[in-house]
């Protein structure tokens, strides 16, 4: 017997529940969201092959990504409405099986269209999951909000980071018919997500999570929908710069220092990993100290560093990416936790509402900075949007959610 299995069948009475964090739904519906993102990682890291098997223009490719974004971004929100007034944990393997269509359809098509298809189904996968899960790991968090979207976070951004090397390792050296091997990832995320939709099930979470609900934020109408504008754009703002380093850095070292594309990928790495450090550390420093302090340290913070990498050398470029890294990433799972209080009836659309926004506000920022940096120059992206972290002052606006309720 599993420890998750033990989790359901030793489910707490609704009298007798201690706020406990489950750890193995948190970490189940974590693992999942690794093996999602990773699956997801794989479709862009495959389009020079693509490209090449089925000599496609980069108009046709940019249409594989809209396809692939809108799917993925835009329903995320219509799925968490719906989920918030119709509870449906079978949605969480359900998602992971359209992801399994998805991928095995990529490894079979021949036409465009079925390409289409594919990766229209693949992002039908990931925005059934990211709502649905992110609201469990806020039922299994035993009140620590932070800390357990953190977790989940940082699985995502482990997958990101896997996806394209184990695509480089498995499906670039051996063909399209390969991406099938990935299918194994999606039958163990099925598999993992059907028995935490059980515990969702049989425990009394969600009731939990209803009267919280009931006991709202403590704001009126119009200071929740101000408080909403400004951390969509802070999500603006933060993922404007994030996509300009996680697109362009590579590009950037080469062009202004001359190195390697092998190196160049090493100090990639690097500002991964420390996205994958902050976003832990962010959690936990929220549930402690107060998210608004998180998210104003957190922005506006990398700031000064952004504005001085432009201007540094190769060892203080390194050095500064990791800084930004480590301050900036911590600020993501503060935003959908305090987005989440502050419509605490509404969990399902926000969460998905704001991974949408990070979707879309990712792939429109990529597609215009390359037109830019086409334009201009790499260097001139990253001084212009050096500046975006500067709307961290925004913030100061943000209600103190402590004292709101008190």
């Amino acid at each position: 017997m599993t420890s998750l299995d033990k989790t359901v069948e030793l489910s707490p009475s609704p009298i007798t529940a201690p706020a406990l964090m489950v750890l193995p739904v948190v970490g189940a519906v974590s693992v999942v969201h690794l093996l999602n993102d990773l699956i997801q990682a794989v479709l862009p890291a495959i389009y020079p092959m693509l490209k090449q098997d089925y000599a496609l223009s980069f108009t046709q490719i940019g249409l594989i990504t809209l396809i692939f974004q809108l799917t993925a971004s835009v329903l995320q929100p219509a799925v968490g409405f719906y989920t918030d007034k119709h509870p449906k944990p079978a949605l969480l393997p359900l998602g992971m099986v359209f992801t399994l269509l998805g991928l095995v359809l990529l490894s079979l098509a021949q036409r465009y269209d079925m390409l289409l298809l594919a990766s229209a189904m693949i992002g039908l996968g990931s925005s059934t999951f990211h709502p649905e899960a992110a609201r469990v790991a806020r039922m299994a968090s035993g009140g620590r909000y932070g800390l357990a979207q953190a977790m989940f976070q940082v699985g995502g951004n482990a997958g990101s980071a896997l996806g394209p090397l184990l695509a480089a390792m498995i499906i670039i050296p051996r063909g399209q018919g390969s991406i099938g091997w990935f299918c194994l990832f999606a039958i163990a995320g099925i598999m993992l997500l059907t028995r935490v939709s059980r515990w969702v099930v049989q425990s009394n979470a969600r009731q939990r999570l209803g009267s919280a609900a009931k006991q709202g934020n403590g704001l009126n109408v119009r200071q929740t929908r101000q408080a909403l504008l400004v951390l969509a754009l802070l999500i603006f703002s933060k993922y404007v710069y994030m996509t300009c380093l996680t697109n362009f850095y590579t590009f950037y070292l080469i062009e202004k220092f001359a190195v390697s594309v092998a190196d160049s990928q090493l100090f990639l790495f690097l500002f991964l990993a420390a996205i994958a450090v902050g976003t832990v550390a962010g959690g936990p420093i929220g549930d402690r100290f107060g998210r608004k302090w998180v998210i104003w340290a957190s922005i506006l913070g990398a700031a000064p560093l952004a504005l001085m990498l432009p201007y540094s050398n190769l060892f203080g470029a390194a050095l500064l990416t990791v800084l930004i890294g480590l301050v900036m990433s911590s600020a993501f799972s503060a935003i959908i936790v305090f987005a989440q209080e502050l419509m605490p009836a509404r969990v399902g659309m926000i969460s998905g509402l704001f991974y949408g926004l990070m979707f879309g506000i990712s792939g429109i920022a990529a597609a215009v900075l390359g037109m830019l940096a086409d334009a201009t120059s790499i260097g001139f992206i990253f001084k212009l949007c050096a500046w975006f972290p500067l709307l961290g002052i925004l913030a100061f606006w943000l209600p103190d959610m402590r004292r709101s309720r008190a």
